[in-house]
């Protein structure tokens, strides 16, 4: 071969690399969708438990020696909200996520509303229905707005107890400023 001629360079085919891409294409599809459906599913944790996660409402007694009259009733050991119009029929009854920060058991009112608020640990909250102080720290119902309902933050003290965005809804309607709030174990 002469010196200074060159060989011509062979090109592919347009289509070879329109192939080459709708490939790479589907397996990068292909992938994602893999892991949107292993992050669909829920993971087990060492520390769940049935009490870990709430349950729908069901018909569960209102607590004995829970008051009497109008009062949103709060149990710690069972994690339940009971919503009582008067005597012992409850209106609604649901299960939540209490904070790392629990009120003592006793009779509590209603002080102080807001719509809407940031909870000690940063998420965004509804539906703020507070009820106790402990410890400088402030007990509020509230649900989440994205709704989402996280286990308690362990790595800050929170006195939210969380609900479901429906049961967030029935709360702030029913514990309006003055509402008694019963917290039995």
């Amino acid at each position: 071969m002469p010196i200074g001629r060159r060989q011509p360079r062979r090109r592919l085919s347009p289509w070879v690399w329109i192939t080459a891409l709708t490939l790479g294409a589907v397996v990068v599809v292909a992938a994602l969708a893999v892991r949107a459906e292993q992050a669909a599913q829920p993971k087990p944790t060492a520390s769940a438990s049935p009490s870990a996660s709430p349950s729908p409402s069901a018909p569960v007694a209102v607590p004995d020696g829970s008051g009497t009259g109008r009062r949103i009733v709060y149990s710690l050991e069972q994690r339940r909200v009971w919503l009582v119009d008067s005597g012992k029929d409850a209106r609604r009854t649901f299960t939540v996520w209490p904070g790392s920060v629990s009120p003592l058991p006793g009779t509590y009112t209603v002080t102080f509303r807001n719509a809407s608020a940031t909870g000690y640990d940063g998420v965004a909250i509804e539906n703020v229905v507070y009820f106790a102080t402990r410890s400088g720290v402030s007990i509020a119902f509230s649900n989440a707005e994205d709704g989402s309902s996280p286990p308690p933050a362990t790595e800050v003290e929170t006195g939210g107890i969380r609900t479901r965005a429906a049961d967030g809804d029935a709360i702030w309607d029913f514990g309006t400023t003055g509402t008694t709030v019963w917290v039995v174990e």
